[in-house]
């Protein structure tokens, strides 16, 4: 019950980053989003992943994005005419990926057996390891290259909000 619960919650919020016309809203709905993805982590037993998830993108890099979305001044997007062929065409894609996942879950069957409940030994939960592990030796380079992408986009930002401020006192 609690996925379904959490589920709803998460495509909620995510269709409401896409429907907010105001930036700031959208970023504070991704918020809620990420929130309910790390609870399905925890439902999932997956602890260490649902705190990550909340720590690193909850935290982190939400704070990023409103830091940017702030130093930038984005107003919100004002009212346009309704585009009816893209309405039209929005539709015909949403209703092919409704039939598309309808037909791929309807091909699935049950699986072959329940999950195990999870042993009481503290040995035996090594997801914390296996992460570090996986991050540092098979992900090192990506992990690097995130890093570096982060750092000239809040540089970008930052250059970029200086020019406007510029541009606004010169009377540009």
């Amino acid at each position: 019950m609690l996925f379904y619960i959490f589920s709803g919650v998460m495509l909620l919020f995510a269709g409401l980053v896409v429907v907010n016309r105001n930036p700031v809203s959208s970023a504070l709905s991704l918020v809620v989003s990420f929130l309910g993805l790390a609870a399905l982590f925890v439902t999932l037993n997956a602890y260490f992943i649902g705190v990550i998830q909340v720590l690193v993108y909850t935290g982190a890099v939400m704070v990023l994005f409103l830091f940017i979305i702030m130093l930038l001044d984005i107003k919100a997007e004002r009212r346009r005419d309704i585009n009816y062929l893209a309405l039209g065409g929005g539709a015909v894609v949403l209703l092919a990926l409704v039939v598309q996942l309808a037909t791929a879950v309807g091909s699935l069957g049950a699986g072959p057996e329940k999950l195990s409940p999870l042993p009481d030994d503290p040995a035996a939960h090594q997801d914390v390891r296996q992460v570090g592990l996986a991050i540092f030796t098979d992900y090192n380079f990506h992990l690097q290259l995130l890093g570096v992408l982060l750092l000239i986009a809040t540089v970008g930002v930052v250059v970029l909000s200086r020019r406007q401020a510029d541009d606004v006192a010169g009377g540009r």
